[in-house]
């Protein structure tokens, strides 16, 4: 089997690639909607260093450009190809992904909200409590809630004197600094109001940042351990920062008994081999299709498993094959797994275009195995064909 052709469309909010075979063998992944402007040109650059390989060749394939890539969005250029080889492989061996990854260590897989979120009218502990309310209500039953607060929030630029810099209101994350008496009390009364509507039957994760200062996050940290958290995330670095200090997370992370979680925006497990060795989290969480796959991912779960830390693999807005890929690698890793970020369809009508997931997707926090050769889903492609924009009408054919 040789790789004949690779290409990227936009459908609905997502990038999504496909890897076409002399075989008639399709691979598909996906790529996060944040990157919908730019990624074609990323996805592209790879082609010409793909085409004629044996895509049930993961590993010799991605040799040949891993090395190429780096940051988002190459990475995630270079993680979606993976994904699709891996799609390849699994139909042509009549197998679901996970055989080829060593088989399965649970037959449902663990997740979280990840960006199912309620829009709050403030960001005064009220409106938080009423939010997770909303989110503890869901027919999916999450074990885990993940809610954004402090510099991950809007709390910087909507709430008075929160922290000794010049807010802004730009997309990413930018705010930095030390938090005022006031912001810190802010932070405290609405993780305080979410906790009292978790009660003992759902867990609170906390993505935090980047923007802590280093003193800040230990005086959080030692604030909460007490209370039912299960980690903070991102509080330094993370998110669109495209490195981690890992000296700093150490000394946040070795000051408190909360757990600490870092490190999706990384690419490759080299990137992780300080913050596992020098024990400066507690919880990693790459994203697959930052990382450099899912393989890459289940690499890092294992070495991270040796070192008494934990995996809670980030997935937000990676859409639904993204979620099929999670479900794949996530049923083969070690048991320091512990969730993974759900991602959703979006468009509404992408449940529509796709086989293979079960309905309902997530009963009690947890997703079946999928058991169809490949990542478990494909396309209805007449009905995806109906979504394609002009410049992509070629793209199943």
């Amino acid at each position: 089997m040789k790789i004949t052709g690779l290409q990227c469309a936009i459908l609905g909010n997502h990038p999504i690639l496909r890897i076409s075979t002399d075989e008639g063998i399709s691979g598909y992944s996906q790529i996060e909607a944040s990157k919908a402007d730019y990624i074609k040109s990323h996805v592209l650059f790879y082609e010409s260093r793909i085409l004629g390989q044996d895509p049930t060749d993961v590993e010799r394939v991605m040799q040949r450009i891993r090395r190429l890539a780096s940051f988002k969005p190459w990475g995630s250029a270079v993680s979606a190809i993976e994904m699709a080889l891996w799609d390849i492989a699994g139909k042509a061996a009549g197998l679901p992904v996970y055989k080829l990854l060593g088989g399965k260590v649970r037959d449902r897989v663990r997740c979280y909200n990840g960006n199912i979120r309620f829009h709050m009218d403030g960001h005064e502990p009220q409106h938080f409590a009423e939010s997770m309310a909303k989110m503890k209500d869901r027919p999916e039953k999450f074990s885990i809630i993940k809610q954004g607060i402090a510099f991950h929030s809007p709390m910087p630029a909507q709430i008075p004197d929160f922290f000794y810099g010049e807010p802004t209101d730009q997309p990413q994350h930018p705010n930095r600094g030390m938090l005022t008496p006031k912001g810190f009390k802010h932070i405290m009364a609405c993780i305080e109001a979410m906790l009292e509507v978790c009660g003992d039957d759902v867990e609170l994760a906390l993505d935090c940042g980047p923007g802590f200062v280093v003193p800040d996050a230990i005086r959080l940290a030692k604030a909460v351990e007490s209370m039912n958290v299960a980690w903070l995330e991102d509080m330094l670095t993370g998110d669109y920062v495209p490195y981690v200090l890992a000296d700093n997370y150490r000394e946040v992370t070795q000051s408190t008994s909360t757990r600490i979680h870092t490190g999706e925006q990384l690419y490759l497990r080299q990137n992780f081999v300080e913050l596992i060795e020098g024990r400066c989290l507690d919880i990693v969480g790459p994203d697959p299709c930052d990382v450099g796959g899912i393989a890459e991912l289940k690499w890092i779960a294992e070495y991270a498993d040796l070192h008494g830390i934990l995996m809670a693999p980030h997935g937000t807005l990676d859409g639904l094959l993204g979620l099929a890929a999670l479900v794949q690698v996530g049923a083969t890793m070690p048991t320091n797994y512990i969730a993974f970020e759900y991602p959703t369809g979006n468009p509404e009508w992408w449940y529509d275009i796709v086989d293979g997931l079960p309905d309902p997707i997530v009963v009690d926090s947890h997703v079946a195995v999928l058991e169809r050769p490949g990542i478990g889903v494909d396309f209805r492609i007449e009905e995806a064909k109906k979504y394609l924009s002009e410049a992509d009408k070629g793209f199943f054919d």
